[in-house]
């Protein structure tokens, strides 16, 4: 039988690689954002 060291270990392992899963899931669910992310100004168009 495996000692409680290991169980919690491998609970709290679990745990997280779940919780990491349904951030990226909402991630991918709210795709782009409306506004632009690199914005063309002025001073960053090349001379």
């Amino acid at each position: 039988m495996p000692s409680n060291t290991k169980i919690t270990r491998n609970r709290r392992k679990r745990k997280a690689r779940k919780l990491g899963r349904d951030k990226k899931k909402a991630r991918t669910r709210a795709g782009t954002p409306k506004f632009p992310i690199h914005p063309q100004t002025p001073s960053s168009e090349p001379a």
